[in-house]
C-alpha cells in the first residue's frame, strides 16, 4: 500500500469517525426556544404543552352548570371502550373523549416479545381544546355515546341538547396503519370564540428496544413544513427543547427509533409547537414528546382536508404511501449518502429479501454484489501500488540522494512520477470513491426495521448490539457488553492493513501507525452499533482481503508493469511527446516550487 493510498484509507477512517459523531443520528438543526408568551394568546397558559386540569369531579352540578353552562351535563359519566381492528392494527378507543386510549400493532412485539402496544392511556394523554365564552373546553373530557356503524367505522355523539352537538368519527381500513378521523362541532351562535381548535399530545416513549440508550438517541418530534420539508428538534440534546413551525405543516410525528405516531392532514395545520423532554424515569422511559396543533374548525368535518392518525413503523415503503415526506422519518443518511441508500442499497436489499428469508444470508449476499460493483475501483487502487513498488529501487536512490532534505526528495519524487507517467492520486481517489457506499451502511443497517429481531448466529437481533458477555460494569466509551462482530471486524480490518502494509514501499513509519490505530478506535465506537452493520464490513473485509490476494496472483504481471513504466519513460525524454493534463499540472507545480526556493534564498 504506497503512502497516498494509506493516506486516503486514513482520510476515510477520519471522515467515518467524524460522521459517526456528528451526522449518524440524524440532521441537527439550531432550534429556536419559546416562551408562554410567545404561544397563542388563548393557549399562553398552556405553553407547557400539560394537559388543562380536568373539572373537579366533586363539583354540583348547579356548580357544573354555572362554570361550564352547555357543557356541564357531559362532564361526568362512565367510560366505556371500544375497539377498531384490522389485520395490523388494533385500537381502543373510548367514550370520555371519543378518543383512541390504546394502539397495539399486531405484527410487532417488544425486545422482551411482550405485545407491542405504542400508545396507551398510562403513557400518551390527549386534549382537543376549543374556545368558548364560558371558557376553554376540552372536547376529550367530554362523556360521549357511542355507535359502531360497521366493524371497521365508529361514531362518538355528545349530545348538548336537541339540537346542539360535538361529534368526532372513525374509520380504520381492512390494512395498514392509519385511521382517517373527523369531527363536527355544532354549537349554539357566538360560543365559539376562535377559529381553531387545538390538538395537545405529549407521548412518554416506552422502552421498545433492548438499548434503551441508543433508542434514545434516535427519538425526536419530526414536523413536515410544506414549503421547505422536514423539520425536527435535535435527538441528542440533554436539555427540554420547543420550536414552532414556522409556515403550514401537513404532519407531526412523535418519533422514535423503529415505530412513530403523528397527526396529518391533506390541507395544513396552521399553527404547531412541539416540544422534547429528557425522561422522567430514564431507566423506564426513553424521552417525553409533546406536539400542540392548530387546526381549523371546518377542517375537522371538511372530507376534503383528511385527517388521520397514523400508528405504525419506520418503514420506508409504508411510510411514503402515508403523505408527502412522511418516507423521511426513516433517517437514510446525509445529502448523497442517502441518495445511496434510497436508490441503490434499499432496492437492492429488498430483491434479496425475496432469495432468502435469513437476513444473515441477505447481508452476506448484499456484500458479495456491493464489492463485485466496485471491484474495478479496487482493481485501480491495486494497480496503483504494484506502480509503486516497481519504482521502489529509483524511490531507494532518491531517499540515499536527498538525505534528510525532505523537500528536495518530494520535488524529486514528482519528477520520477512524471517521467514514468505515474499519477500519485490514483491509489488514493479509488478509495475516495468507494466513500458514498461505506458512510452509506451506516445509516441503513442501524435503521432498518427489516432487521428489528432478526437474529444470526449468536446475534438475537441484527438492527442492535450483538453480545457474547455482558459486564457487570459500564466501560467508558465502550459500553457494558462485547460485541464479537465488532471484534471480528476489527481484527479483518488489522489483517487486512498488516496485508497491505506488508506491500508497501515508501510508507512512513507513523503513517503505518495511523492505519493500525484507526480500526482500534472503532472497536469502541461501533460496540453499540447493529450488528447487522458489523457484520456486514467483517465479511467486507474478508472479501477485499481475497479481491487484492487473487488480483495480485492472477491480474497483476509486476514485469509488464515494469516494461509499460520504462516505455513511458522513454515516452517522456521525446521533445515531441503530447503532455497529458496531470503531467502538465505537475510540471507547473514543480516550477514554482523551484522558483520559491529560489527566491527564499535570496
Amino acid at each position: 500500500m504506497d503512502r497516498n493510498s494509506t493516506i486516503g484509507i486514513i482520510i476515510i477512517s477520519a471522515m467515518l469517525l467524524i460522521y459517526l459523531v456528528f451526522f449518524a443520528s440524524g440532521p441537527q438543526p439550531p432550534q429556536s426556544t419559546t416562551t408562554g408568551d410567545s404561544l397563542p394568546p388563548a393557549r399562553a397558559q398552556n405553553s407547557s404543552l400539560q394537559p388543562v386540569s380536568p373539572p373537579t369531579s366533586t363539583l354540583s352540578d348547579s356548580a357544573l352548570k354555572a362554570k361550564y353552562g352547555i357543557f356541564a351535563p357531559l362532564l361526568k359519566g362512565q367510560a366505556t371502550d371500544w375497539v377498531l381492528e384490522n389485520k395490523d392494527l388494533r385500537l381502543t378507543l373510548t367514550t370520555k373523549g371519543g378518543r383512541v386510549k390504546e394502539a397495539l400493532l399486531k405484527n410487532y412485539v417488544t425486545y422482551q416479545k411482550t405485545p407491542l402496544v405504542l400508545i396507551d392511556q398510562h403513557s400518551s394523554t390527549t386534549q382537543l381544546l376549543i374556545a368558548t365564552s364560558v371558557g376553554e373546553i376540552n372536547l376529550h373530557q367530554l362523556h360521549y355515546t357511542a355507535k359502531q356503524l360497521s366493524s371497521n367505522q365508529i361514531t362518538f355523539r355528545a349530545q348538548l341538547d336537541s339540537i346542539h352537538y360535538v361529534e368526532q368519527r372513525y374509520y380504520l381500513p381492512a390494512e395498514g396503519f392509519v385511521v382517517q378521523w373527523r369531527a363536527e362541532v355544532h354549537l349554539p351562535e357566538n360560543l365559539l370564540t376562535d377559529s381553531l381548535a387545538y390538538f395537545f399530545w405529549t407521548d412518554r416513549l416506552k422502552q421498545q428496544e433492548k438499548d434503551i440508550e441508543q433508542v434514545r438517541l434516535t427519538a425526536t418530534v419530526n414536523y413536515y413544513q410544506i414549503n421547505s420539508g422536514m423539520e425536527q428538534l435535535s435527538e441528542t440534546a440533554s436539555e427540554a427543547q420547543e420550536a414552532r413551525a414556522t409556515e403550514p405543516v401537513q404532519w407531526v410525528a412523535l418519533k422514535q427509533k423503529f415505530f412513530n405516531a403523528a397527526i396529518i392532514t391533506s390541507g395544513s395545520f396552521p399553527e404547531v409547537i412541539v416540544r422534547s423532554r429528557p425522561p422522567a424515569q430514564p431507566a423506564k422511559e426513553v424521552k417525553e414528546l409533546s406536539m400542540q396543533v392548530g387546526i381549523p374548525l371546518g377542517d375537522l368535518k371538511e372530507e376534503a382536508k383528511n385527517i388521520r392518525f397514523f400508528y405504525g413503523p419506520n418503514h420506508f415503503r409504508i411510510a411514503e404511501q402515508v403523505a408527502p415526506g412522511f418516507e423521511d422519518n426513516v433517517y437514510l443518511g446525509w445529502a448523497i449518502f442517502s441518495t445511496v441508500n434510497r436508490y441503490i442499497i434499499m432496492p437492492l436489499f429488498e430483491v434479496l429479501e425475496r432469495v432468502s428469508n435469513n437476513y444473515g444470508v441477505v447481508i452476506l449476499l448484499l456484500v458479495l454484489i456491493v464489492k463485485t460493483a466496485l471491484f474495478p475501483l479496487v482493481y485501480r487502487s491495486y494497480q496503483s501500488m504494484a506502480k509503486m513498488r516497481v519504482l521502489k529501487p529509483e524511490l531507494d536512490q532518491l531517499k540515499a540522494q536527498c538525505g534528510d532534505d525532505l523537500q528536495r526528495f518530494q520535488q524529486e519524487q514528482m519528477k520520477l512520477y512524471t517521467q514514468f507517467g505515474v499519477n500519485p492520486l490514483s491509489g488514493c481517489i479509488p478509495v475516495l470513491l468507494q466513500l458514498p457506499v461505506l458512510l452509506a451502511m451506516f445509516n441503513f443497517f442501524p435503521n432498518a426495521i427489516q432487521l428489528r429481531q432478526k437474529e444470526f448466529l449468536w446475534a438475537d437481533d441484527l438492527s442492535s448490539y450483538d453480545s457474547i458477555l455482558d459486564l457487570p460494569f459500564h466501560i467508558p466509551f465502550y459500553g457494558d457488553h462485547v460485541s464479537l462482530f465488532t471484534l471480528l471486524m476489527t481484527l479483518s480490518t488489522i489483517a487486512y492493513t498488516y496485508y497491505n502494509n506488508q506491500l508497501s514501499t515508501n510508507m512512513d513509519p507513523s503513517m503505518k501507525i495511523m492505519s493500525y490505530v484507526m480500526p482500534i478506535i472503532f472497536v469502541f465506537v461501533l460496540n453499540s452499533f447493529s450488528a447487522g452493520l458489523t457484520y456486514y464490513y467483517f465479511v467486507s473485509n474478508l472479501i477485499t482481503i481475497g479481491q487484492q490476494w487473487a488480483i495480485r496472483k492472477f491480474f497483476i504481471d509486476e514485469a509488464k508493469i515494469r516494461a509499460k513504466l520504462e516505455e513511458n519513460r522513454k515516452k517522456f525524454t521525446d521533445p515531441n511527446r503530447k503532455k497529458t493534463g496531470f503531467q502538465k499540472r505537475l510540471e507547473e507545480a514543480l516550477k514554482a516550487q523551484e522558483e520559491a526556493k529560489k527566491n527564499k534564498k535570496k
